[in-house]
């Protein structure tokens, strides 16, 4: 193929995958109002072979160097040459509204933000990478420093040498992160979070012992029995 339709190969198929992100986010969304749950909805959909069962997992929306970056370069080129992506522009909106809804579920459990002290648990925008680059995570300490928070947080590879100067206590393991928090936002599906001792991490913490799972990654029953308030991304 030509140059031109090989660069739109690779801006479309990214659009494409970012599209069924910030769809089943607006699914899982929809799903909370109805009192329906994203998980198995998400499970159900994805075993119709027309649509697949990849990048249908709702949470808190894409980031990286690809994704964001492509989206928003096809929507200029598409206003450039006199076309409205409308779909794309949604897609765009969708995901970053994403992290405004978490902060928001952080808002009705715990009231005003101003003053508690949260953890955050991952920075990079997916497992198995040190990339920061458009972080869901980073996104959210922001609005909560912005509301008065204490925020603290840790990674286990995150490069941050790459982090702009944000307010934030980085912490050297989750214990360290979680301790004396309000509450925890779990960003990044590291396999080290899923798998920590959060009965030890429970004791750690002080009242409501809220967590927020932003990538719907751990058993909320277990979460509960272990005396935590679970929060999860279009969850019942």
């Amino acid at each position: 193929m030509d140059v031109t339709s090989a660069e739109m190969v690779k801006y479309a198929s990214n659009a494409f995958l970012a599209t069924k992100i910030s769809f089943i986010n607006e699914i899982g969304n929809l799903c909370e109002l109805v009192g329906a749950d994203i998980t198995p909805v998400a499970q159900a959909v994805g075993m119709d072979r027309r649509i697949g069962d990849q990048f249908l997992k709702a949470g808190l929306g894409y980031g990286g160097s690809c994704f964001p970056k492509d989206t928003r370069g096809l929507d200029f080129l598409s206003t450039l040459k006199g076309h409205t992506f409308n779909l794309l522009k949604a897609v765009i909106e969708v995901n970053t509204r994403q992290r405004i809804l978490a902060v928001r579920k952080l808002c009705n459990s715990l009231g005003s933000l101003h003053g508690k002290k949260i953890g955050v648990l991952g920075l990079t925008f997916k497992p198995d990478t040190d990339d920061i680059r458009e972080s869901p995570a980073l996104e959210i300490i922001k609005f909560l420093l912005d509301e008065g928070a204490q925020v603290t947080a840790y990674d286990p590879m995150a490069n941050i040498s790459k982090l702009n100067s944000m307010d934030f206590n980085l912490c050297l393991d989750a214990m360290s992160a979680a301790s004396g928090c309000h509450a925890l936002v779990l960003a990044t599906e590291w396999p080290e979070f899923i798998n920590l001792d959060w009965g030890a991490v429970q004791k750690e913490m002080r009242e409501p012992f809220l967590i927020l799972d932003g990538r719907n990654s751990l058993n909320a029953q277990n979460m509960s029995v272990l005396g935590f308030q679970y929060v999860g991304m279009g969850k019942l």
